[in-house]
């Protein structure tokens, strides 16, 4: 089965090690972005995955290309034009320095991208499951609109839509955020929300905003999941990750679904973070995989997991692992010996 990602990449500038911005003179670069990431955790998984965006024709562009071809990415679908790549700067933070993202992305090729480039008819042949992000439509009110008419296709032709809520505060504002994923979610038959996610897109009361306890708030997010199946009763799975974070390094993480109304749970993983980015596109990504495979709803969410905290063991957007590194991961102390 094919997945289809829809999404803005970006160049990622990053400082070397902990260093500041302000105090960078070299910076590291590497190529993402949320459904970018998904489509290359679902590539190196084995999985038919496509993703769709719009790159300028540079060379940024076509090193943003080769960065999803080595990795098995199908770039057929992807439109190229526009006078520049969207970029954002990462500055990984440190004990209480929190890490922090400055987008310079206004202005890209995917952002000016317009809604009669996208023939939805041709881009979803033979597609099977159609993925974006929250990010997506907060771009751009064109692209808040290219979204809708790919869902409104997709509902049409039976492809099952699966979004991650993806909030980003220095994106939109909730009220705006409300306003059009509340008009989405008719279409979404999968929904990925964690923390923040649930009152600031969809309205709905699931999280205090203490990040420090939330995985002692799972009742509430419970409560939470079970309103936006509620609320949108053709969305029949919905997925969740919580969190207790005490530092940039030191967190537990667990997964939480819901499906056909009943809920699954994980184990809680004690963790010691290496970088903090797109641990929740390797989440969907895993979540996706256990669909596409015909995971059990315990299998899966346990998958789903384990794909989210290895990828914070990884440095950059992408979540360059294997099914089988997963898999030790799902076992008690998996992970901590050498492999040889």
């Amino acid at each position: 089965m094919k997945v289809l990602t829809f999404g803005e990449m970006m160049l990622r500038l990053k400082p070397l090690g902990n260093n500041r911005i302000i105090q960078s003179d070299v910076l590291e670069a590497t190529y993402g972005g949320a459904e970018a990431n998904v489509a290359v955790s679902l590539a190196l998984l084995g999985n038919d995955a496509a993703y769709l965006t719009k790159l300028p024709g540079n060379l940024l562009g076509e090193t943003a290309l080769s960065a999803l071809r080595k990795y098995g990415v199908d770039t057929s679908k992807i439109l190229r034009g526009g006078s520049r790549l969207g970029i954002y700067f990462f500055e990984k933070g440190a004990s209480v320095r929190s890490s922090n993202v400055v987008y310079d992305r206004a202005g890209s090729a995917f952002a000016e991208a317009a809604r009669n480039e996208f023939q939805w008819e041709e881009l979803l042949k033979g597609v099977d499951y159609f993925y974006f992000s929250g990010i997506t439509p907060a771009i751009s009110a064109e692209l808040e609109q290219v979204v809708t008419d790919a869902c409104i296709y997709c509902k049409a032709h039976n492809i099952p839509v699966v979004c991650d809520m993806n909030y980003r505060g220095k994106m939109w504002k909730p009220e705006k955020a409300q306003m059009v994923m509340s008009k989405l979610m008719n279409y979404v038959s999968i929904c990925i929300a964690n923390d923040e996610d649930f009152e600031a897109t969809l309205g709905i009361k699931a999280f205090d905003g203490d990040m420090s306890r939330g995985i002692e708030q799972k009742d509430s997010f419970k409560a939470g999941m079970l309103a936006v199946a509620e609320k949108y009763p053709g969305c029949k799975t919905v997925a969740s990750v919580l969190r207790n974070i005490h530092s940039v390094e030191e967190s537990q993480w667990m997964g939480l679904l819901l499906k056909d109304g009943e809920f699954y749970e994980t184990t809680r993983y004690n963790l010691h973070v290496m970088e903090g980015v797109a641990a929740g596109d390797a989440f969907g990504a895993g979540l996706m995989h256990g669909l596409l495979h015909g995971f059990g709803a315990q299998e899966n969410i346990d998958f789903a997991i384990a794909a989210s905290v290895l990828k914070l063991t990884v440095s950059g957007d992408l979540n360059l692992v294997q099914e089988s590194e997963i898999r030790s991961v799902m076992k008690k102390g998996g992970g901590a010996s050498m492999s040889r």
